[in-house]
């Protein structure tokens, strides 16, 4: 059974926070209604079985499916990418506008949940920490964030700050501890003691890494296995550039070490300067748990990221050669894993973080992924409605070509 979620506000019943979801299309072909209640699916039956007391929402030509949860974000310099040239603005208030808006952007495209990267210690210290802390708690109802602290150095004298910065950083809330130990003057050094600090405070560990260093990565996860609550790394492009057999090798070590491999489909993120993409497929063959996330959302790493896992999934079928399911697995169950959140099925007792996109089938949904309806919590919290229309045509007529038309608002109160 999944883990505990929190249920509606307090002096909110579960009859005012009921959604059934009406004709709602699976990933196995079924169409079928869902009701919500308390933030659960609480059942799941034929189409027209179910009757609810609360609101509806018909989902008629919708694939319902988990919601996509995001392993890998940087909010404090998202939304920042300038031409003129000059720095990126770094006072709290306009980190936290820019973090704020970056997480409806992908609340937005359907992931109720975030991890995000932020980075603390030099001239800003505990800066950005505080105002994408403020930012989360703005989001509360919409989203869930959590924050992962990067410190720049780890090791040596200039280190010294950066390790007691980064247990400040736990203390006030950061939930994950990380960093780029391929920036630091000694790697083992800095994974040491972002592993120390993480067995102190029981964290998570989440690090940016190129894995280009086959002897590095090798020590990495050698540290890593058996560490709880578990180690996530990325984006990894550097393994793609190895010769196969030590890419096999390192692909065997990080699975026997149960350490998640979050890949960057859309681009790369400031924490690296090599591009490309993890040899998913390898990994995955090895037993490699592999998660995709979005990395920079507009930033100057990638100055046109859209922060979609939807794109995600399908860049990893369209260039990665996955199947459209595993594909989805990646920015889905194995995203809500690599971040040890609870499991979510289109069943009853799960979580009920679901989205609804339209189409029929999950790969028409990946190439044309238009409008979208996101459900945190089991509330509705975004949609996305596209309109395609074919001005003066004929012969879309004629041929009764599908498209989009427009709808009246779905939702409706018994």
């Amino acid at each position: 059974m999944p883990d505990s979620q929190p249920g509606p506000p307090d002096g909110v019943t579960a009859h005012a926070t009921a959604l059934l979801l009406r004709g709602a299309r699976l990933t196995d072909g079924r169409a079928v209604d869902v009701r919500l209640s308390g933030g659960r699916i609480e059942a799941v039956g034929t189409a027209g079985s179910l009757t609810a007391p609360g609101a509806s929402l018909d989902l008629d030509g919708h694939l319902l499916l988990p919601a996509p949860a995001e392993p890998h974000a940087h909010s404090d310099t998202a939304l920042s990418a300038v031409t003129s040239g000059g720095p990126v603005p770094y006072d709290p208030e306009d980190i936290q506008r820019r973090a704020t808006e970056a997480a409806l952007l992908q609340v937005g495209h359907g992931a109720t949940t975030l991890r995000t990267h932020v980075r603390i210690g030099d001239a800003h210290e505990l800066v950005a920490m505080e105002a994408v802390l403020q930012a989360r708690r703005s989001l509360r109802g919409l989203g869930d964030l959590t924050v992962v602290a990067v410190p720049r150095l780890l090791t040596g004298v200039a280190g010294a700050d950066g390790l007691a910065m980064l247990r400040d950083a736990v203390k006030m809330g950061a939930g994950v501890v990380g960093g780029c130990p391929d920036l630091d003057p000694d790697p083992t050094g800095y994974v040491e003691s972002v592993l120390t600090v993480a067995a102190e405070h029981g964290c998570p560990v989440d690090l940016h890494t190129d894995g280009g260093d086959p002897a590095r990565l090798a020590r990495l996860a050698a540290m890593a296995g058996g560490l709880r609550p578990g180690v996530s790394i990325g984006p990894c492009a550097g393994l793609s550039r190895l010769p196969s057999d030590a890419t096999g090798r390192a692909a065997d070590q990080l699975a026997a070490a149960g350490v998640t491999v979050v890949c960057l489909p859309q681009g790369g993120c400031g924490g690296v300067d090599q591009r490309g993409v993890a040899p998913v497929r390898v990994l995955r063959a090895a037993g490699v748990r592999v998660a995709a996330g979005s990395g920079a959302v507009r930033d100057m790493a990638n100055p046109v990221g859209r922060g979609d896992p939807l794109e995600a999934a399908y860049l990893l079928a369209s260039q990665g050669g996955l199947r459209a399911t595993d594909a989805y697995e990646s920015v889905s169950t194995a995203a809500r894993e690599a971040m040890r959140l609870p499991e979510v099925r289109v069943e009853a007792g799960f979580p009920a973080e679901l989205i609804a996109v339209r189409g029929d089938r999950l790969e028409g949904v990946l190439s044309l992924a238009y409008s979208r309806i996101v459900i945190h919590r089991g509330r509705v919290v975004a949609r996305t409605n596209a309109v395609r229309e074919y001005c003066d045509s004929a012969v879309a007529v004629s041929l009764d070509l599908p498209r989009q038309g427009r709808q009246g608002r779905p939702e409706t109160r018994p």
